[in-house]
């Protein structure tokens, strides 16, 4: 897998490259600013790209900007952004379309190598991974809607399902069977009316979308 970083930070910057190849990516360009970022996706193609929201010129949401011409220009690109900070209205930009191989995450977790290595994974395979603070501070925004029928075991096993874990992930999480987790999710679905599907995130898409960014 190969991978390119846009962080303008010179020591996190080389940060991420290590995490990344020790996780087997193989690090083809490494940038500090959003324009440089579309010349390496253009020059590479890479199947992974890790981006700071803020970056120069403006440090505002020029990686949001570039994430987005990634995933029309390069819809096969998975793409991981980070943020030093909760930043919900770029989180609801970037997973307002197609959530495959998208990731949201507080910079912090990259001190947690052995996590960030694993939502790196899931992300570059299709998946999801977003931080468990950004989901947190998404359901808050909702009000007097069908969530307010789930418990609050059930809306803790949404919020891991919205980070893109699997059952087995969740029951690790909460320490509980899969069945269980099943049945929760069931219960979920139920309540909330959600269509059936097929895809293998489907869960992920149908939470978004309760979550007001789908």
């Amino acid at each position: 897998m190969r991978a390119v970083i846009a962080e303008d930070s010179v020591l996190l910057r080389i940060g991420l490259v290590k995490v990344l190849e020790t996780a087997g990516f193989d690090v083809v360009a490494e940038v500090g600013d959003a324009e440089a970022l579309l010349t390496a996706m253009e020059e590479h193609r890479p199947d992974l790209a890790v981006l700071d929201v803020r970056m120069p010129p403006g440090f505002t949401d020029e990686g949001v900007r570039a994430a987005l011409v990634v995933r029309e220009q390069w819809p096969d690109t998975a793409v991981l952004l980070l943020s030093q900070y909760v930043e919900e209205r770029y989180a609801a930009d970037l997973l307002s379309g197609d959530t495959r191989g998208v990731g949201y995450l507080l910079k912090e977790r990259v001190a947690d190598v052995e996590e960030f290595i694993d939502a790196l994974r899931r992300v570059a395979a299709g998946g999801t991974a977003l931080d468990p603070q950004v989901v947190s501070q998404l359901l808050l925004r909702r009000h007097s809607d069908p969530l307010d029928r789930l418990t609050r075991r059930e809306r803790e096993v949404l919020e891991l399902m919205a980070g893109g874990r699997s059952n087995a992930g969740i029951a690790a999480q909460l320490v509980v069977s899969e069945s269980a987790v099943a049945k929760h999710i069931n219960s979920i679905l139920a309540k909330l009316d959600l269509p059936k599907a097929d895809a293998d995130h489907r869960r992920v898409l149908a939470v978004l979308r309760f979550l007001g960014v789908g």
